[in-house]
Protein backbone atom coordinates (compact mmCIF):
# COMPACT_ATOMS: atom_id res chain seq x y z
CA UNK A 1 0.00 0.00 0.00
CA UNK A 2 1.31 3.41 -0.96
CA UNK A 3 1.15 6.32 1.46
CA UNK A 4 2.31 9.90 1.23
CA UNK A 5 2.28 13.21 3.06
CA UNK A 6 0.37 15.94 1.21
CA UNK A 7 -0.09 19.40 2.78
CA UNK A 8 0.88 17.96 6.18
CA UNK A 9 -1.84 15.28 5.90
CA UNK A 10 -1.21 11.58 5.49
CA UNK A 11 -2.82 9.96 2.47
CA UNK A 12 -3.13 6.43 1.17
CA UNK A 13 -3.65 5.38 -2.42
CA UNK A 14 -6.95 3.54 -2.89
CA UNK A 15 -6.61 1.20 -5.86
CA UNK A 16 -10.38 0.78 -6.01
CA UNK A 17 -11.18 4.49 -6.22
CA UNK A 18 -8.00 5.15 -8.23
CA UNK A 19 -7.06 8.17 -6.13
CA UNK A 20 -5.31 9.34 -2.99
CA UNK A 21 -7.55 9.58 0.07
CA UNK A 22 -7.02 10.85 3.60
CA UNK A 23 -5.42 8.21 5.79
CA UNK A 24 -7.80 7.99 8.73
CA UNK A 25 -7.72 5.09 11.21
CA UNK A 26 -10.86 3.66 9.58
CA UNK A 27 -9.39 4.03 6.07
CA UNK A 28 -6.26 2.16 7.21
CA UNK A 29 -8.41 -0.74 8.45
CA UNK A 30 -10.44 -0.74 5.22
CA UNK A 31 -7.38 -0.77 2.96
CA UNK A 32 -5.72 -3.53 5.01
CA UNK A 33 -8.88 -5.65 4.81
CA UNK A 34 -9.41 -5.13 1.08
CA UNK A 35 -5.82 -6.05 0.28
CA UNK A 36 -6.11 -9.15 2.47
CA UNK A 37 -9.32 -10.20 0.70
CA UNK A 38 -7.57 -9.95 -2.68
CA UNK A 39 -4.05 -11.13 -1.83
CA UNK A 40 -4.79 -13.87 0.70
CA UNK A 41 -8.39 -14.96 0.17
CA UNK A 42 -8.56 -14.77 -3.63
CA UNK A 43 -11.26 -12.13 -4.08
CA UNK A 44 -11.14 -10.53 -7.56
CA UNK A 45 -10.21 -6.87 -7.03
CA UNK A 46 -12.49 -5.86 -9.90
CA UNK A 47 -15.53 -7.21 -8.06
CA UNK A 48 -15.00 -4.97 -5.02
CA UNK A 49 -16.45 -1.45 -4.93
CA UNK A 50 -15.56 1.10 -2.23
CA UNK A 51 -17.91 3.68 -0.71
CA UNK A 52 -21.00 2.42 -2.49
CA UNK A 53 -23.80 4.96 -2.18
CA UNK A 54 -27.26 3.67 -1.30
CA UNK A 55 -30.51 5.29 -0.28
CA UNK A 56 -31.84 4.44 3.17
CA UNK A 57 -35.28 6.01 3.23
CA UNK A 58 -34.67 9.58 2.09
CA UNK A 59 -31.05 9.63 3.26
CA UNK A 60 -27.95 8.92 1.20
CA UNK A 61 -25.57 6.51 2.94
CA UNK A 62 -22.31 4.89 1.95
CA UNK A 63 -21.28 1.30 2.51
CA UNK A 64 -17.55 1.01 3.15
CA UNK A 65 -17.29 -1.69 0.48
CA UNK A 66 -19.41 -4.18 -1.42
CA UNK A 67 -18.21 -7.40 -3.00
CA UNK A 68 -20.11 -8.48 -6.12
CA UNK A 69 -20.45 -11.89 -7.69
CA UNK A 70 -19.48 -12.49 -11.31
CA UNK A 71 -22.99 -11.50 -12.44
CA UNK A 72 -22.45 -8.14 -10.65
CA UNK A 73 -25.02 -8.93 -7.97
CA UNK A 74 -24.10 -7.71 -4.45
CA UNK A 75 -22.66 -10.62 -2.48
CA UNK A 76 -21.07 -9.15 0.66
CA UNK A 77 -21.49 -5.84 2.45
CA UNK A 78 -18.41 -4.65 4.37
CA UNK A 79 -18.44 -2.14 7.22
CA UNK A 80 -15.12 -1.09 8.72
CA UNK A 81 -14.35 0.76 11.93
CA UNK A 82 -11.09 2.07 13.32
CA UNK A 83 -9.13 -0.38 15.49
CA UNK A 84 -10.12 1.58 18.60
CA UNK A 85 -13.85 1.23 17.84
CA UNK A 86 -15.52 -1.89 19.21
CA UNK A 87 -17.83 -3.86 16.96
CA UNK A 88 -21.17 -3.69 18.72
CA UNK A 89 -24.83 -4.34 18.10
CA UNK A 90 -24.98 -0.79 16.75
CA UNK A 91 -22.39 -1.70 14.09
CA UNK A 92 -24.40 -4.78 13.14
CA UNK A 93 -27.60 -2.72 13.06
CA UNK A 94 -25.93 -0.22 10.69
CA UNK A 95 -24.93 -3.04 8.32
CA UNK A 96 -28.39 -4.63 8.61
CA UNK A 97 -30.02 -1.30 7.73
CA UNK A 98 -27.84 -1.02 4.63
CA UNK A 99 -28.60 -4.62 3.81
CA UNK A 100 -32.33 -3.97 3.66
CA UNK A 101 -31.46 -2.10 0.46
CA UNK A 102 -28.74 -4.39 -0.94
CA UNK A 103 -30.02 -7.79 0.25
CA UNK A 104 -26.61 -9.47 0.29
CA UNK A 105 -26.13 -12.94 1.71
CA UNK A 106 -22.98 -11.98 3.66
CA UNK A 107 -22.13 -9.19 6.09
CA UNK A 108 -18.56 -8.50 7.18
CA UNK A 109 -17.85 -6.13 10.06
CA UNK A 110 -14.16 -5.44 10.65
CA UNK A 111 -12.05 -3.22 12.89
CA UNK A 112 -8.60 -4.71 12.37
CA UNK A 113 -8.22 -7.16 15.23
CA UNK A 114 -11.82 -8.37 15.11
CA UNK A 115 -14.06 -9.53 12.30
CA UNK A 116 -17.69 -10.53 12.52
CA UNK A 117 -18.97 -12.43 9.50
CA UNK A 118 -22.62 -13.33 9.10
CA UNK A 119 -24.44 -15.36 6.50
CA UNK A 120 -27.89 -13.82 6.20
CA UNK A 121 -30.95 -15.67 5.02
CA UNK A 122 -34.56 -14.46 5.11
CA UNK A 123 -35.14 -14.75 8.86
CA UNK A 124 -31.90 -16.36 9.96
CA UNK A 125 -28.35 -15.18 10.63
CA UNK A 126 -25.49 -17.67 10.95
CA UNK A 127 -22.21 -16.32 12.28
CA UNK A 128 -19.10 -17.73 10.62
CA UNK A 129 -15.82 -18.49 12.38
CA UNK A 130 -13.68 -16.80 9.73
CA UNK A 131 -13.84 -14.61 6.66
CA UNK A 132 -14.70 -16.93 3.77
CA UNK A 133 -12.37 -17.26 0.79
CA UNK A 134 -13.62 -16.23 -2.64
CA UNK A 135 -14.03 -19.91 -3.52
CA UNK A 136 -16.20 -20.40 -0.40
CA UNK A 137 -18.44 -17.49 -1.45
CA UNK A 138 -18.70 -18.19 -5.14
CA UNK A 139 -19.82 -21.82 -4.82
Amino acid sequence: MKTRLQNDKEQIYCSWRKRWVRLTPEEWVRQQLLHMLVEQLGYPAGLIAVEVQIMVGDAKRRCDAVVYDRRMQPLMLIECKAETVRLTQRTLDQAATYNRRLRVPYLLLHNGPTSIVAHVETDKIDYLQRIPTWNDLSH
